[in-house]
């Protein structure tokens, strides 16, 4: 038991500071945010650990990046979209692929194109609600993209590990 929480600490704090990475230097800018590629690593945590470890490695790297890379204003509306953002999936089927897996790609991205244009909306953007909304609506491609690009790499680092090479991430 104390074996598998050392683990589980391990590969969940491995995954925050690949989350970082991901998010504060593999990203360009868009609109008044940035596209990452750190959300196909939140998909990956989100698929690996059990949700009391995946909530935290989501949401904590990505609000370190936005800490790290002078979006500062964000960091609320990413500690609530993150942390749901895990919820969907399920590490309990021991392979990281699976149909569950996919399907949480759909809230995955309404979650994320839907809560911060929002957040943009009500909190970063002057003048009428509609006015605002539209601004922050107009994001939603590049909040589109950004999940397209996670579902890649997720995608592409499940197969290596559902493989029987990376048995390192089976439980």
């Amino acid at each position: 038991m104390k074996n598998e929480r050392t683990r589980l600490l391990a590969l969940s704090g491995l995954l925050t500071a690949l989350i970082f990475i991901a998010t504060a230097y593999i990203h360009i800018p868009t609109g008044i945010g940035y596209t990452h590629a750190g959300d196909g690593f939140i998909f990956l945590a989100a698929a690996l650990l059990p949700k009391r470890y995946a909530v935290p490695a989501a949401a904590l790297g990505a609000a370190l990046a936005d800490a790290a890379t002078g979006f500062s204003i964000w960091i609320p509306a990413t500690l609530v979209i993150k942390s749901l953002t895990v919820l969907p999936f399920s590490s309990k089927q021991g392979r990281v692929l699976t149909p569950r897996s996919y399907a949480a790609l759909v809230p995955a991205l309404i979650l994320c194109a839907g809560g911060y244009s929002i957040y943009e909306a009500l909190v970063l953007t002057d003048g009428s609600l509609s006015a605002a909304l539209a601004a922050g609506f107009s994001q939603v491609p590049f909040y589109a993209i950004q999940t397209a690009i996670g579902a890649v790499i997720f995608t592409v680092i499940g197969k290596a590990a559902d493989s029987r090479h990376l048995f390192i991430f089976r439980r």
